[in-house]
């Protein structure tokens, strides 16, 4: 079997960084995967993270298996951080939520859901999306097809497009929307866009599957909710597939969350019931260290601020680098505007170059970028952004 196999295609960002790593050239530059970087180019391991790890070393006295679903502390801080402690999700108990291993598998879990209990239901993913939203559904045997989203030409939501869309999504089918920082374009909807939304999918009677893997890196912790806030008011049942890589650093711990929403608290518990069965065939139970370090530091009121405050010195910082990214390409007197990319929210900006151009950039100066243009704004550091903005500069000339 093996011998008649050819190489599989790379991953369209994990084999880019394979490519940066090959790269022997020493001013290159990898804006490609989408981790956080300081300005020293390195992902840090953040200091409320390092304490609740030095606390669990030293408390920890077990390794035996977590429940399927993960531990009910976990589980507590996932819907607190998503909905708030007092909102009514919470107090009547229509919430339930697994730990996953990472927020890919969180929609990986809730698409395997799907195709055991809407097996005939579409998932639809917004123009562009995270590259891995369409091979995650239809791996599970899902069908996949597109709604509007981003207008190129104004490097800005298009809603009317996009609602004129969603209103002709057939009933029981599944709408991917992004809850904040949307990856890859950095365009969020506003409030009364998500409540407009709400509203359409009631109307037609699909189902919002939300992913949510940035909350606190657009504009706080409080507000990048809020969205996901508005929707619920409006629908009786959605999915939540949510991460702490981002916000809280864990990326290689792979902890994430799927939450599901119902109209009553037997319905709830129902639907979990057959989630928790879906887990069990696929890796049967979450690794603990991630949510034990979560659950520890929001248990904990200083390490809780100081985890806040981390949070928005990385969102700080990823501002920063979006206008001195911008102020960059206005003085090298490039002949296109790029001041939408400091109105974009996280990591990510959908830069307007094209795949020539992404091709150039990495063939010719050593700059790894998404095709389609996806920036990561973050791998953006003080050392790098002459050069950077220097190589777009002389391929915009060109």
């Amino acid at each position: 079997m093996f011998a008649d196999l050819s190489m599989a295609p790379p991953d369209a960002i994990l084999g880019l960084t394979e490519a940066y790593k090959q790269d022997p050239r020493a001013s290159k530059i990898n804006l490609g995967v989408g981790v956080y970087q300081d300005d020293q180019g390195v992902t840090p391991v953040l200091g409320s993270v390092k304490t609740a790890e030095e606390r669990l070393l030293a408390s920890e006295k077990t390794k035996s298996y977590l429940s399927i679903g993960g531990s009910p502390e976990y589980k507590t801080h996932v819907q607190q951080l998503l909905f708030g402690a007092d909102h009514a999700v919470i107090a009547e108990s229509r919430a339930r939520t697994a730990h996953t291993p990472g927020g890919t598998g969180g929609l990986r879990v809730g698409a395997e859901f799907l195709k055991q209990h809407a097996g005939s239901a579409t998932v639809w993913t917004s123009t562009p999306t995270w590259a891995n939203h369409p091979g995650i559904f239809s791996a599970a045997g899902l069908a996949v097809k597109s709604y509007p989203y981003y207008d190129a030409a104004t490097q800005s939501l298009d809603f009317d497009a996009m609602i004129a869309a969603l209103r002709t999504v057939p009933a029981g089918d599944i709408v991917l929307l992004h809850v904040c920082c949307h990856n890859p374009t950095g365009v969020d909807l506003t409030m009364d866009q998500w409540s407009e939304v709400g509203r359409v999918a009631v109307e037609r009677g699909w189902i919002p599957f939300l992913d949510f893997a940035y909350q606190g890196l657009g504009d706080d912790l409080e507000q990048d909710r809020q969205g996901l806030l508005r929707l619920v008011d409006e629908v009786p049942e959605c999915f939540v597939a949510s991460s702490f890589s981002k916000n809280f650093g864990l990326y290689r711990e792979r902890t994430g969350a799927l939450t599901l929403v119902a109209e009553t608290d037997s319905a709830a518990a129902a639907a979990f019931s057959h989630v928790e069965k879906t887990i069990r065939v696929i890796y049967s139970n979450p690794p603990a260290h991630g949510g034990l370090v979560v659950s520890t530091i929001l248990d904990d009121a200083a390490l809780r601020q100081q985890w806040e405050q981390e949070v928005a010195d990385i969102r700080t910082r990823i501002k920063s680098v979006r206008g001195l990214f911008v102020q960059g390409l206005a003085q090298r007197g490039v002949d296109r505007d790029f001041s939408f990319i400091e109105r974009q929210k996280g990591m990510f900006s959908f830069s307007g170059l094209s795949d020539d151009q992404v091709s150039f950039l990495r063939e010719e100066k050593g700059i790894y970028i998404v095709k389609g243009g996806r920036i990561n704004v973050a791998g953006i550091t003080s050392k790098n952004i002459d050069v950077l903005c220097d190589a777009i500069a002389d391929v915009l000339k060109k």
